[in-house]
């Protein structure tokens, strides 16, 4: 396996393609369209294309630096909950599972839109748990810590390295179940076939192969610059009553993303030693979050990706 330090890229074309792990799947975004590829339980290969609706193309002041970070990130995350409900339907409909007793309820109520408020639901939930879990949560616990630390930026810090902490323990946990090891599994077979692509290089099994799972342009990457970024923020806010500490860390994560949208944006299209060593910490990461993926990942990996490009190549540049 690749040392981190051998890992510094030197593309001879860097895409502003991207993708993410799905159940047996990948799920691709171009510059025109959305494609996802998802392996069946008989073996072959489901594929499907959707074109790409992107809110901040109808406005231009949301596409201003720092505010296009708070755009793309909830774009994202509504695509990838999307994503994630398709490539859970394709074995659900494979293997003739009956729906639950929530997703019964919601088609009683709301008939055909049933699937699109799931949708919604799922992504409101997971911001809820995100936002509590490693946004307040940690700034709860560092609270009893105030009468012992009397400095207000060395309280932010050890916020900070709470929630790092916090979110780390969740990933190791969460690494360890079989599902999840495949969905890693994909995510590196995502990252590899891009590579690939960067490259040059024929989208070949056997071309991907010798590439890293690592890549600075990373979800994961971007979580973790967003901890960092929001210890820099917080510590200028010092160290108010609960309630306003609370309110502080809602109202500045747009804030906060924004930053960390442009860092990760910057590192994503910089070859420079400097952007190395800003993507370093993320790489680490990745490091848990993505793994060595078989020939049959790669498979579908390309599928997806060769589902979004175009023909002139420079329209993908980023």
């Amino acid at each position: 396996m690749k040392k981190i330090k051998d890992i510094r890229r030197k593309p001879k074309h860097i895409t502003m393609i991207g993708g993410q792990a799905l159940i047996e799947g990948v799920m691709m975004k171009g510059p025109k369209n959305i494609a996802i590829a998802v392996r069946k339980p008989d073996g072959d290969i489901d594929f499907s294309t959707q074109s790409l609706r992107k809110v901040g193309s109808k406005y231009k002041f949301l596409k201003l630096p720092f505010i296009r970070g708070s755009v793309a990130l909830l774009e994202a995350m509504v695509t990838g909950v999307k994503s994630l409900m398709y490539s859970a339907q394709i074995w659900e409909v494979e293997e003739d599972e009956e729906p639950g007793r929530f997703e019964k309820f919601l088609e009683k109520i709301f008939k055909d839109k049933a699937e699109d408020v799931a949708i919604y639901f799922s992504f409101f939930l997971s911001m809820l748990i995100a936002v509590f879990l490693f946004m307040l949560g940690p700034s709860f616990l560092t609270n009893f810590l105030k009468t012992k630390v009397e400095n207000h930026l060395v309280l932010n810090i050890i916020e900070g390295v709470v929630r790092v902490a916090l979110f780390l323990t969740y990933v190791i946990a969460i690494s360890r179940l079989e599902d999840v090891k495949r969905v890693f599994q994909y995510h590196g077979a995502e990252h590899k076939v891009i590579h690939c692509y960067e490259n040059m290089e024929e989208l070949t099994v056997e071309n991907a192969k010798k590439y890293t799972t690592l890549h600075p342009r990373c979800g994961t990457s971007f979580i973790f610059m967003v901890m960092i970024v929001s210890i820099l923020i917080f510590s200028f806010f010092g160290w108010p009553n609960p309630l306003v500490r609370a309110m502080l860390r809602i109202v500045l994560l747009p804030v906060i993303a924004g930053i960390s949208y442009e860092i990760n944006r910057y590192t994503g299209r910089s070859t420079s030693y400097f952007a190395y060593v800003v993507s370093y910490p993320g790489l680490l990461l990745q490091k848990i979050t993505t793994s060595e993926p078989d020939d049959s990942q790669l498979e579908v990996a390309i599928e997806a990706l060769k589902g979004v490009l175009v023909e002139d190549r420079e329209a993908d540049r980023w």
